[in-house]
């Protein structure tokens, strides 16, 4: 069974339904690996792209550490990348599944419909419109169902499983409020959602929504 922190065992358990023993599998927006190193123990192939050369160089070292050889991780900004071209020298990847977790956008669907061939496996955590609501703000990186399911259609993709994983935290005073979310301070004074989530504490709100859309698409 695949387990791993901080991914949701309902994606896992969507990635394990799939014959990946016998599987080539790009992880984008891999940062350390995580998703990527979960999978490759079961995986014939993975490759994890990133495009902070940091995150990389830390994911290569977890790889080494845990003895795996069948994974490699590459510099590579997927906003700019045909997924066809992943790896220098290797130029004509046969791709079964791309996965993406946290990483969301028109770019990376479009690309997965370009690189997967029929009945490929595109499958992804991505942030939800109700992501952080309580801050008044809409991250530009959310989408909602319908915005993803048209994406998705646009794209060559029947939709194999969607749905919202919503965890909305109470809290008991406007202190333990402001504990939750201070590591977040810097960015969201620099976006404006700062002041406008003070403003909901002080009108006397007290919780925080995080929202992600779980998915599985294939390749029509």
């Amino acid at each position: 069974m695949l387990t791993a922190d901080g991914i949701s065992p309902t994606f896992l358990g969507l990635l394990e339904a799939e014959p990946l023993a016998t599987m080539s599998v790009l992880d984008v927006g891999t940062g350390q690996g995580r998703l990527a190193l979960t999978l490759a123990p079961h995986c014939r192939r993975v490759i994890g792209i990133d495009r902070e050369p940091g995150l990389i160089d830390e994911a290569r070292r977890r790889a080494r550490a845990a003895g795996l050889g069948n994974v490699e991780f590459v510099v590579a900004d997927a906003e700019q990348l045909e997924f066809t071209g992943i790896v220098p020298g290797q130029l004509h990847i046969h791709l079964d599944m791309i996965t993406a977790h946290l990483y969301l956008s028109d770019t990376l669907v479009e690309q997965a419909g370009k690189a997967l061939r029929s009945g490929g496996v595109l499958a992804f955590v991505g942030f939800h419109a109700d992501q952080w609501r309580e801050t008044g703000r809409r991250s530009r990186f959310a989408y909602d169902e319908d915005q993803v399911a048209r994406l998705l259609g646009a794209c060559d993709f029947a939709v194999d499983h969607l749905e919202v994983e919503r965890d909305v935290r109470t809290f008991g005073s406007v202190e333990q409020a402001l504990a939750a979310v201070v590591a977040f301070e810097d960015r969201w004074r620099v976006d404006g959602r700062w002041f406008r989530y003070l403003r909901y504490l002080e009108e006397g709100g007290r919780q925080l929504t995080r929202a992600s859309l779980i998915v599985k698409a294939r390749r029509r």
